[in-house]
């Protein structure tokens, strides 16, 4: 038998799972304002709406996410961190992915969505020169010194890269130091591109089916410990 053949099972079952995820309200996710962050990964203008990396499936969260924060504002929660890609200009990423988001460029500023917040002024920019969120750049130090967080909702792109790095590290690194807590990632806050096999040949990129790899990158987020939900409801 094929891989595809053998995979129809999980397949199916993957696709119900998915398209039966639950919601959960966001007085349920943000249970103490205090006690809770956003940290919104790479939702910049280089994936969303402009270079060789954006995406107009991941542009579609752009407007899921700033109104989760805005929400979230506004019932109390004030830590929102926007992890960022601004890569030096000689960056050993751009061997896998290409020259992109080079901090100072437009591609590497938030999205306008997210500048237009009324207290965009008061949130934390940190840069990463990796698809890791927590490399050589004080995110370990702007967690730490906000030891009384114990809820992080992870929002942003890609599903299968930055978004999984970032909840799986936070994950871990709780069950390692015995801390708990929740890591809760909103599907329609996440998102990843699509190549087709067909287009990926003249193109000097691998294919990568957008579908198919939201769906698995999200399940296996919650086969580690995060909270995967449809969405967190605001009404």
């Amino acid at each position: 038998m094929s891989l595809a053949e053998k995979s129809k099972g999980f397949i199916d079952y993957l696709e119900n799972w998915v398209k039966n995820l639950a919601s959960i309200t966001i007085n349920d996710a943000i249970s103490e304002p205090a006690k809770s962050a956003i940290i919104s990964v790479d939702v910049i203008n280089g994936f969303l709406y402009e270079g060789p990396l954006s995406s107009p499936r991941v542009a579609k969260i752009d407007a899921p996410i700033t109104h989760l924060m805005k929400s979230a504002w506004e019932r109390g929660l004030k830590d929102i961190l926007l992890v960022q890609e601004g890569h030096r200009e000689d960056s050993l990423e751009f061997d896998a992915f290409g020259e992109h988001a080079i901090k100072g460029s437009h591609q590497a500023e938030a999205i306008d969505k997210i500048k237009s917040l009324p207290f965009y002024s008061q949130l934390t920019t940190i840069y990463k020169d990796s698809i890791h969120p927590a490399l050589n750049n004080g995110f370990d130090e702007w967690v730490e010194e906000r030891g009384d967080l114990d809820t992080f909702i992870a929002v942003g792109d890609v599903t299968d890269l930055c978004v999984y790095q970032l909840t799986t590290y936070l994950r871990l690194k709780a069950n390692a130091h015995h801390k708990k807590g929740r890591v809760i990632v909103p599907a329609n806050c996440v998102q990843t591109w699509h190549l087709s096999v067909d287009d990926a040949r003249n193109l000097p990129a691998m294919p990568h089916h957008g579908d198919m790899l939201h769906a698995i990158f999200l399940y296996h987020m919650a086969l580690n410990g995060i909270e995967v939900v449809k969405e967190i409801t605001t009404d």
